[in-house]
């Protein structure tokens, strides 16, 4: 499986954000968007997710026959997490969305929040919901994952926890597009650098 991306042009208010912008990322590989603020990573992430459309160009997956989105997770700034339910119920509602067959009680323990999976998803820290959200990850497995800033609110161990996960994402074929800031540890990862653009 390979996601493609040629030649894509995107506006945002009338001004262009993404001129010429071409990538490709292949089973098993990552591809780090890096840039300063407003170059268009965020953007970019959502064009990939068919969130937007672009002017010019166009995104396909290679050898698989789903539609791209149908195959992707978008991890974005905000976690998604409804206050009133519980941490549990959160995951299960996602998974259920998402049309997930995963475990919601092994995804909440390996990103450590088993212990509060009875808790209403309000009360959780600003980790706790990173965390809860890549639980979502694992509860409806998907191949393609795209992360914006996904280090976000994560302590040492939550970045540590999302190398790991990332790592077995890639060794069971999955790929990653991820904008950031922050370096990720994400061994062999390609960057695309939208700062650098000619």
């Amino acid at each position: 499986m390979r996601l493609v991306a040629e030649d894509l042009i995107v506006a945002r208010g009338g001004r262009p954000v993404l001129d010429g912008i071409s990538l490709g990322v292949g089973s098993g590989e990552a591809l780090m968007v890096v840039g300063p603020n407003g170059a268009g990573k965020s953007t970019l992430l959502r064009v990939l997710a068919g969130l937007i459309q672009p002017l010019a160009g166009e995104v396909r997956l290679e050898g698989d026959e789903f539609e791209p989105r149908e195959r992707m997770h978008l991890l974005g700034h905000l976690d998604a997490v409804k206050s009133g339910l519980s941490v549990d119920r959160n995951l299960r509602f996602a998974r259920d969305v998402l049309g997930g067959v995963g475990d919601p009680g092994a995804a909440l323990a390996r990103v450590g929040l088993a212990a509060l999976a009875d808790l209403p998803g309000g009360v959780l820290s600003a980790g706790q919901r990173r965390r809860l959200a890549l639980a979502r990850l694992l509860a409806a497995p998907r191949p393609i994952w795209l992360l914006d800033e996904p280090t976000a609110a994560l302590d040492a161990a939550g970045q540590a926890l999302l190398i790991d996960i990332a790592a077995e994402h890639r060794a069971k074929g999955g790929l990653i597009v991820a904008a950031t800031h922050l370096p990720l540890g994400f061994d062999g990862a390609a960057t695309l650098d939208l700062g650098r653009r000619p």
